[in-house]
This record gives C-alpha cells, sequence and structure tokens, in this order.
C-alpha cells in the first residue's frame, strides 16, 4: 500500500482535522484545459480517449501538474454502463451522448444483462490501476457512476432531454418496468463501483444528475431508494482505509436530511442551496461538498476570491467541507481563473482550521 503524501481529502470527507480546506473540482479534466484539447485532438474524440488506459491516465492527471489540487478523479463517462449493456454509445457533434439502441419498453429491459466489470468495462479498471500507480500516493483518487435514474433518462430518452417525457412515462404509466430497469443499474452501478474500488479508487461520487427533476415523491421511489441500496451493497474499506461515498443530487437541496439518512459519508450540494443553512440541518452526520457556482469563474479573480471568501465564512469554522464547485467547469473557462479559486481555497480556509 502506497502511503498517501496528501490526504486532507479523505480526511475531511471523514470529517476528521485538515489544515485547510481541500478542492477539487468537477469535470476538471475537460475541454477548458488547452492540453486536455490537444490529447482529445491526438486520441480522435472521446471515447478514444475514455477506451485508452494510458490516455485517460493522461488527462485525469494534466489538471494536478496545473493546480495544487486535493485529489484527482478518474477520466470517464457516466453512460460506460449503459454503453456496456450494448445500446451503442455515440456523441453527436452540438447535441452530446445519444444511444443507437434506446430502452423504451419491457420487453428491451428484460433483454439487459447485468454488467461484469472487469469483463465488460476493462478498460475502465485498466485505467484505475494506471492512474493509481502514477500517482504514487499524490493525492486520492475518487471513482464515479451515474445513479441509476440518471442512467435511465438516458437510456430511455436515446440521449439528453430536457423534459424527460418518456421516462417520467415510463416511470408513471409502467412502474413495474421502470423498477425492474433501476434494479438492474444499481446492481451494476455496485459491481461497477466495488470494482473501482478494488482497482484503486479510494472515494467513488454516485451523480445523480437528474433526480433533481423528479416530484418529491417520485425522487424518493425512482431515485433515492436506489442510490441507498448501492451505498448499501459498497465495499467499506479497502488496503487499510475507509472508503467514502459522495452522493450529488443536482437540484437536491429540499432532500438533504433524506440523503444523508442513505449512509453516504459526504453530500455534494449544487450553488442553489447557501451551505450554511445545508450545514444546520445535516448537522454532524455527513461531510459536505461544494458548493461555488461554475460560472463565477468567468469573473475577475478579485471577485472569485470573493466567493471562496464567502462559501467558506458560511459553511464557518470545522471539519467536514470540501470545496467543490456546485456543477462541472464549463469549456469556456480561463484556466488562470481556475488557478485563482483553487489557490484561494487554500489561502482563506487556514483560519477556519485548528493548526495541525
Amino acid at each position: 500500500m502506497t502511503e498517501l503524501k496528501n490526504d486532507r481529502f479523505l480526511r475531511a470527507l471523514q470529517r476528521q482535522p485538515v489544515d485547510v480546506t481541500p478542492v477539487w473540482m468537477m469535470r476538471q479534466a475537460g475541454r477548458y484545459l488547452p492540453e486536455y484539447r490537444a490529447s482529445r485532438a491526438v486520441a480522435g474524440d472521446f471515447m478514444a480517449l475514455c477506451t485508452n488506459p494510458e490516455k485517460a491516465c493522461e488527462v485525469t492527471l494534466q489538471p494536478l501538474e496545473r493546480y495544487p489540487l486535493d485529489a484527482a478523479i478518474l477520466f470517464s463517462d457516466i453512460l460506460t454502463i449503459p454503453d456496456a449493456m450494448g445500446l451503442g454509445l455515440y456523441f453527436e457533434a452540438g447535441e452530446g451522448p445519444r444511444f443507437r439502441k434506446p430502452v423504451q419498453d419491457a420487453k428491451a429491459v428484460e433483454a439487459l444483462e447485468i454488467i461484469k466489470p472487469e469483463q465488460d468495462l476493462t478498460y475502465v479498471m485498466d485505467a484505475v490501476r494506471t492512474i493509481r500507480h502514477e500517482l504514487n500516493g499524490r493525492v486520492p483518487l475518487i471513482g464515479f457512476s451515474g445513479s441509476p435514474w440518471t442512467l435511465a433518462t438516458y437510456m430511455v430518452e436515446g440521449g439528453s432531454s430536457k423534459d424527460f417525457r418518456r421516462t417520467k412515462q415510463m416511470a408513471y404509466n409502467q412502474p413495474e418496468v421502470m423498477h425492474m430497469l433501476l434494479e438492474k443499474l444499481a446492481q451494476s452501478v455496485v459491481a461497477y463501483l466495488n470494482a473501482q474500488i478494488l482497482a484503486g479508487a479510494q472515494a467513488v461520487q454516485i451523480f445523480d444528475t437528474w433526480g433533481g427533476a423528479l416530484s418529491h415523491a417520485a425522487y424518493q421511489e425512482f431515485s433515492l431508494d436506489y442510490m441507498r441500496k448501492i451505498v448499501d451493497g459498497l465495499i467499506k474499506s479497502n488496503d487499510g482505509r475507509d472508503v467514502p461515498v459522495i452522493l450529488f443530487t443536482k437540484g437536491g437541496g429540499q432532500w438533504l436530511e433524506l440523503m444523508a439518512d442513505t449512509g453516504a459519508t459526504c453530500l455534494g450540494l449544487d450553488w442553489t442551496t447557501d451551505i450554511g443553512a445545508a450545514r444546520a440541518r445535516v448537522g454532524n452526520q455527513v461531510a459536505l461538498q461544494g458548493n461555488m457556482d461554475p460560472t463565477i469563474l468567468y469573473a475577475k479573480p478579485e471577485r472569485i476570491r470573493q466567493e471562496v471568501k464567502s462559501i467558506l465564512s458560511r459553511f464557518g469554522p470545522g471539519n467536514g467541507h470540501v470545496f467543490n464547485l456546485g456543477h462541472g467547469i464549463t469549456p469556456e473557462v480561463d484556466p488562470a481563473h481556475a488557478g485563482v479559486f483553487i489557490e484561494a481555497v487554500h489561502e482563506f480556509s487556514a483560519e477556519f482550521h485548528d493548526a495541525q
């Protein structure tokens, strides 16, 4: 077991003392970085990067070469699971991900098989192993998956959607079919994340990107219940360390107490929820991650620094905060502005922690 040189991210997730608040960014390896764009151009396209473990490792490490980040996140995509189920993932220019074989009836759902990660997604596991080796204990590695509900929306719609009409129609008119799909996805996510953990991921995040599109009752039935099953089924420790689980529902600020009861270690917040109010609601039950509006990175450096100060102040003194954006960094952001953000977190957060 390689000793971690910087473990403040894992310590913060466990609400243990740290010297400064750790920080990483969703989509930190992405199109805002010129070196990423160069790697993608050489690879040919996004999926060529994802499916090549050496290239996936290369772009995973790129932001760590630029910034003093406290964690690396596996470079991959949430749609690897439905792709492994045979739906035919491809990316349409200007339209995002698409599937050649959408899942829109009971027969199609019945035909789906629960994935075997080491067999069906070997390239992801090889990427995790390669990244862990190259990190050599520099910072922890985060693995991830989409939530069953979020994966289902893409599978049923055939791609991205603004209103999730087909998905909600299935959920409300044929709930037994939707539950069959979600159960298969939940089992696949458990297997997938556990395989990532065994391959070397030291924390995992469940991206419930579209859970916030559901009503209160529907969220619990079609999203939260399946994420609870996933948390219950995950490996709790590996390599002599606990493996924290971050649960992130975009638009889920009204459900924090319910999310905390899943057994997750940490809740990710988008920018629409005040982090101080969130902390008051969940207390010491979970850590919190977030939650700066990504578009603040288009502002002048001093405005970015002000926003970092404000969020740190609203969270307040003490442990259990991982600083992040409220969603992924966007492609047009100036990389220098991302650097201002990351350095400001470390600079201003020291006063909120007892000296280590």
